[in-house]
């Protein structure tokens, strides 16, 4: 059985960690990264979150995800091919160690994945209303799924889809 959806307090170390990883990152695959971006719900200042450190790794074209693969598997983060399944347009990483868990999403920087990802980060930051509600139905979620992580994330779906929608008029309004 899994472990259980765990919604901690914002720890302000967490962007820290962000840092510290991102600068491991750019060490190893710089050559390849247009940008690393901290998003999910540790970017957002004073959100709840499961205590997973999300990073996205924006490189110009997926064809150079090949050439980023070996060096990101050295620092320790281990590639999950079986989910391009879902999302093509990305390749997936994780890293558990130490008690720290980063997941790492390598993307095109003119993605639909890397757009969608840093307008609801950004509209979560600059919204704090929105990022309360979303606090919440993550907590009510967390109980009610338990250890149930995709229904965890099916969930949530609806909320994000209209976040980012209201952050596209937003920006363009």
């Amino acid at each position: 059985m899994d472990d259980p959806i765990v919604i901690a307090d914002y720890d302000p170390a967490w962007p820290a960690r962000f840092e510290a990883e991102k600068a491991r990152i750019l060490g190893a695959i710089g050559a390849w990264a247009v940008a690393v971006e901290h998003i999910g719900s540790t970017a957002v200042p004073g959100l709840a979150a499961k205590p997973i450190i999300d990073i996205l790794v924006g490189v110009a074209s997926l064809d150079f995800a090949a050439q980023c693969i070996p060096p990101l598997q050295a620092l320790g983060f281990k590639y999950v091919p079986e989910f391009e399944a879902t999302i093509s347009e990305r390749r997936y990483f994780d890293r558990k160690q130490a008690g720290e868990v980063f997941h790492l999403h390598l993307v095109a920087v003119t993605s639909a994945f890397w757009e969608r990802h840093l307008l609801f980060r950004d509209y979560l930051r600059t919204h704090p209303d929105t990022a309360r509600a979303y606090e919440r139905l993550k907590r009510e979620l967390a109980v009610r799924f338990g250890s149930d992580r995709a229904a965890y994330t099916d969930a949530k779906t609806a909320f994000i889809r209209a976040v980012e929608e209201q952050a596209r008029a937003a920006r363009s309004g």
